[in-house]
């Protein structure tokens, strides 16, 4: 047992090693020796858990939403807007998801395949779409896979540009005008007037997530 923890803190300590230096030099940019270096591990140890820098990239990317946890709601509404804030808080409070956010925006990273986060972020808010739909909160034009991209390009932009003019600061609050801008186009009035969206929105989601009687449902792994 303890040679299997020893093993998930190496592993553990190579990602953040990694998301620092893709972080900061881009994916192009980093080498293997500047992540070793950063990590504190010998090459073996290194490509025990990772065959490549690639490898590497991808442990980095999938870390944005492993292990992301949504209690559901009775308002399925309700559990679209805590995974924007709970993601936007994530994005101002872990390093490891800002490093995964950040790589997977590095358009000079061109053979780095960098669509996993995108397509799991869409295929889980056009799944909660599709029940809110069900429910009869969607207005009836709505198709949810096509929203569900819209929505993820849209809070996209939005990190880009929190990062380039407050170094994601004020990532909350354009995140919920963003969602109040979105939503009377998306959902039916009646459930946007009872929906709880403020920029503390997802800290209040992440301390519930953390109490241990608390059995979250809408869920997405890597």
């Amino acid at each position: 047992m303890a040679k299997q923890d020893r093993a998930i803190r190496t592993h553990r300590t190579i990602l953040l090693a990694a998301a620092k230096v893709f972080e900061e030099r881009g994916y192009q940019a980093a080498t293997i020796s500047e992540i070793l270096n950063c990590a504190g591990v010998t090459k073996g140890a290194l490509y025990f858990h990772f065959r490549s820098k690639e490898e590497l990239a991808l442990g980095v990317l999938d870390a944005q939403d492993n292990h992301f946890h949504i209690p559901r709601r009775p308002c399925r509404t309700q559990e679209l807007v805590d995974i924007v804030m709970l993601h936007a808080h994530r994005l101002q409070t872990d390093p490891m998801v800002r490093a995964s956010v950040r790589l997977a925006m590095d358009q000079m990273a061109t053979t780095l395949d960098r669509t996993g986060p995108f397509q799991r972020w869409s295929q889980l808010i056009q799944e909660i779409l599709e029940n809110a739909q069900t429910q009869g909160e969607l207005l009836p034009h709505i198709h949810p896979p096509t929203t569900s991209d819209v929505i993820v390009g849209s809070f996209a932009g939005i990190q880009s540009m929190s990062q380039a003019f407050t170094d994601y600061n004020d990532l909350t609050t354009r995140a919920t005008h963003l969602l109040r801008h979105l939503l009377p186009t998306i959902t039916q009035p009646p459930i946007i007037t009872n929906l709880h969206l403020t920029p503390t929105r997802g800290a209040h989601v992440h301390q519930e997530t953390q109490q241990p009687q608390n059995q979250p449902t809408t869920t997405t792994t890597s």
